[in-house]
């Protein structure tokens, strides 16, 4: 060996996950260039548009959101204006994996919107559209809908109420009579 020889490295341990089957690290031969990918999965964030989308709601939207928002729908918690992929949905539920849609005029027989609900669905979402006039003049009956597509939900430790109160104490909000 010369001086500025080095030994051979050892054999990788596959155990490790070294030897064929690893991936190069950035900048090594053989890396592929990291592709930009936005907020869930899209290729771009379109999390400025998202936040302008927020300020600027329509007439409908803002009394979709009030219908949706802080869980007032069985404790069913609703985002708005949020990025799946490339797309920016109006309202959806993690958890249930729900979106719902305001449409105006612009969404009749608009090849765009299926091609964005195929996408949606096949990532496994559920998504009901709504016509901004349904929403501005029969709230209830779009409310009761959304309702209908929500599986029960079942009440988790902080919901429950004890079986009896302790000491006398009554619950707020709960009747008993």
């Amino acid at each position: 060996m010369t001086e500025n020889s080095q030994p051979p490295l050892p054999n990788p341990s596959p155990a490790r996950g070294e030897g064929l089957n690893s991936s190069p690290l950035a900048g090594e031969e053989g890396a592929r260039p990291r592709q930009r990918v936005g907020r869930r999965g899209g290729r771009a964030s379109l999390l400025d548009l998202a936040k302008r989308n927020r300020k600027s709601q329509t007439d409908a939207e803002r009394k979709l959101w009030s219908i949706l928002r802080s869980h007032r729908l069985q404790g069913w918690k609703f985002k708005r204006q949020e990025q799946l992929g490339d797309y920016i949905v109006d309202f959806v539920c993690f958890r249930a994996r729900l979106i719902v849609e305001a449409d105006g005029s612009q969404h009749a027989d608009n090849a765009d919107d299926l091609t964005r609900t195929a996408w949606l669905e096949g990532q496994g979402f559920r998504v009901l559209r709504f016509w901004n006039n349904d929403i501005l003049l029969n709230p209830d009956g779009v409310a009761t809908a959304v309702l209908a597509a929500l599986p029960p939900l079942l009440p988790t430790a902080a919901r429950r109420a004890p079986s009896s109160p302790a000491g006398g104490e009554e619950f707020v909000g709960m009747n008993y009579g």
